[in-house]
């Protein structure tokens, strides 16, 4: 027989539970588990993916194949620490916006799971660790490009951008880029115009991608006064700028076949596009005509193109 109990213990008066004895080793576990799940949301892990979507077709594409696995090994390390730093120091400057947003209030600083001062000391742990791993075993360029990468997101993009202009998105799409740029210099040491095309790709995608996040949460937006585009714009105004990036990403995309890529990449490109641009003008008319409007498909979407496009990527280097 189990010599824990199933419930707490509590006196008559009401006073807090008292655990038996038996019940701290489970307390504890739990409580760490907690903590470390605390700790891995500040990462935010949805956008460490992206990094490992885009950063490894561009290594390869920067090879002509497949590069070693051990600098695959510290680049994807690397860059996966470096996103989590600037994804931990984001809620630490965040934190006070954060806890007026229903999307975000349930994040580890808001509700208290995680002290300012410990977030602050891990994302800036995180920061030097990745930094000081790809100057150790990449390059300076791509060490170089990794901590540009993480001070633009914080100090110009979360600390001043996203909070004043209504093109934050766009001024802070090179964050998100950044990663092509960091993995293709990771193995050539130089930086190429497909390695730019690329980079042009993830930019202007971002805009498409985002937007309709900020649409759907365009109260959570307005209530923490952040001047995202779909909160101080018009309808139309949103609408035209969702259609010209989605095309403009369609265009970089093809920007990138005449640079070494085969028909099988050029084609993916076409069709993967084609479709993302059709989602985004699709959206468009359903804002235009005042019915329902379902921006999270585009939102989703963006997210299946991006990945099948980069997975062309790959296959075509590794041809």
């Amino acid at each position: 027989m189990s010599m824990i109990t199933e419930r707490p213990v509590s006196d008559s008066a009401g006073q807090p539970p008292v655990r038996t004895v038996a019940e701290a080793p489970a307390v504890a576990r739990r409580d760490a588990r907690a903590v470390v799940s605390a700790y891995v949301a500040l990462t935010k892990p949805r956008i460490v993916e992206l990094l490992l979507v885009t950063t490894v077709p561009a290594m390869m594409l920067a090879e002509g194949g497949l590069p070693s696995l051990w600098l695959m090994a510290v680049v994807l390390v690397g860059g996966s620490l470096a996103a989590g730093a600037a994804s931990v120091l984001n809620c630490y400057i965040d934190r006070d916006i954060d806890q007026l947003m229903r999307r975000t209030k349930r994040r580890p600083l808001p509700t208290h799971t995680v002290s300012p001062r410990s977030a602050l000391v891990f994302g800036l742990v995180l920061a030097v660790v990745s930094v000081a791993l790809m100057a150790a075993f990449t390059n300076w360029l791509a060490a170089g490009l990794t901590l540009a990468a993480i001070a633009y997101y914080d100090l110009v993009y979360t600390l001043w951008l996203k909070r004043t202009t209504p093109q934050n998105t766009f001024w802070g799409g090179a964050c998100g880029a950044a990663p092509v740029l960091i993995g293709w210099a990771a193995v050539t040491g130089s930086l190429a115009p497909a390695a730019w095309a690329l980079f042009a790709v993830v930019f202007f995608w971002q805009m498409p991608h985002f937007y309709p996040l900020a649409m759907k949460y365009k109260t959570d937006y307005a209530r923490a006064g952040i001047p995202m585009l779909p909160v101080v714009a018009s309808a139309r105004r949103v609408n035209a700028e969702i259609i010209l990036f989605a095309w403009l990403t369609l265009l970089s995309s093809l920007a990138v076949w005449p640079l070494g890529m085969s028909p099988i990449y050029g084609v993916t490109a076409l069709v993967a596009g084609g479709i993302f641009v059709v989602e985004a003008h699709r959206l468009c008319r359903q804002v235009a005509r005042g019915g329902a409007v379902r921006p999270m498909r585009l939102f989703h979407w963006s997210y299946v193109y991006l990945t099948i496009l980069f997975a062309a990527v790959a296959a075509d280097a590794l041809l």
